[in-house]
């Protein structure tokens, strides 16, 4: 598998993707200066590049990459399957949230809840997709570790497929944490809209109505205090591997702590959102009239994925496999396998 200089075949990082070539190996179409150290008057390969414009001339134009140069560059070439992914699950997650809350109303009782879409409807979709992709970032490193278990070594190379996964974790990841933001914003404007206040007036009157004094649901007061605090940590550790995968950040960094961060804290912030998603749910799981045309509700899909990797990751955490797997990315190999491999390769 393609890497970091030095590193073999089979044995990719972990986490949000690999990390960016040090700075000094970047190279910019436009030509270069470095900034001069003030202490020690020699040139740093560490100091940010400066643009020095073309014939040292002040036009702003010139700072400009040639055309030439413009029309051979792709544009996002890392982006477009991530995009493409993020894509295809949010509309089809789209349709499937459209279905249940707004068309199933309108065919079986004739009530129109259009007015949802914009808010509602988008906001079950933001978080259904953006966990899965946190999912996606992860599930590639289970499939590599079987795969290496299955070889035997950690020098054979990885399918063509599995390799292009796990080179696109990194855009996945931020693509998910972008999806994250957006739900926690949506989420918050949700007291801001007419037609909460309209619902809530309604919630009064009835309470009047029905001469209650107090409000208060004890289950349910737990229910979203305990998913909204694990929303918000799952966030945070989430905005914490979005950080770390900027290449100025992860060149601070050492190789075991940005493997650290990516990887362990990663499986932390996938884990908190699945119990979010989880708690959310509360008593539903259970509740017939959650299942519209016998469809099952949205964070039931949200957590399927989740739980695979999670419970995948468990797993191979085990004794027998955990030191197994240890063994082969330092080099171990089964010789007996490796000569049915070779064997089967000849006939």
């Amino acid at each position: 598998m393609r890497g970091l200089p030095g590193r073999r075949a089979g044995s990719a990082p972990r986490g949000l993707g690999a990390r960016a070539a040090p700075a000094a190996a970047r190279v910019l179409p436009c030509s270069l200066t470095h900034e001069r150290s003030k202490d020690t008057g020699e040139t740093s390969m560490l100091k940010t590049p400066v643009l020095v414009p073309m014939h040292q001339t002040a036009h702003a134009d010139e700072f400009d990459c040639p055309p030439e140069l413009q029309h051979t560059q792709e544009l996002f070439p890392k982006w477009r399957l991530p995009i493409k992914i993020a894509a295809v699950a949010s509309s089809l997650t789209f349709l499937y949230t459209l279905l249940r809350e707004i068309i199933h109303p309108l065919v079986t009782s004739h009530q129109q809840y259009f007015y949802k879409i914009p808010i509602l409807v988008i906001n079950k979709v933001l978080p259904v997709v953006s966990i899965t992709l946190l999912a996606l970032v992860y599930l590639p490193g289970v499939i590599a570790a079987v795969v290496q278990l299955h070889n035997g070594t950690k020098y054979k190379k990885f399918p063509p497929w599995l390799d292009r996964w796990m080179l696109a974790r990194k855009q996945l990841g931020l693509l998910s944490f972008f999806l994250a933001v957006l739900h926690a914003i949506y989420s918050l404007s949700y007291p801001m809209r007419r037609s909460y206040r309209y619902k809530l007036l309604k919630w009064a009157y009835e309470q009047v109505k029905q001469n209650k004094e107090d409000a208060w649901i004890e289950h349910d007061v737990w229910r979203m205090e305990i998913y909204v605090s694990l929303g918000i940590v799952g966030l945070a550790i989430l905005a914490l591997l979005a950080v770390t995968s900027i290449p100025s950040v992860s060149d601070s960094l050492t190789w075991r702590e940005f493997h650290y961060i990516q990887s362990k804290l990663g499986i932390v912030s996938l884990l908190l959102g699945t119990i979010h998603a989880l708690v959310f749910a509360w008593n539903k799981w259970v509740d017939i009239k959650q299942f519209v045309w016998y469809t099952p509700p949205t964070f039931m899909l949200a957590v399927f994925l989740p739980i695979v990797v999670l419970m995948s990751k468990a797993v191979l955490l085990l004794p027998c496999l955990r030191n197994r797997i240890l063994k082969i990315r330092h080099g171990w190999e089964d010789v007996t396998k490796i000569n049915k491999t070779e064997m089967s390769s000849q006939l």
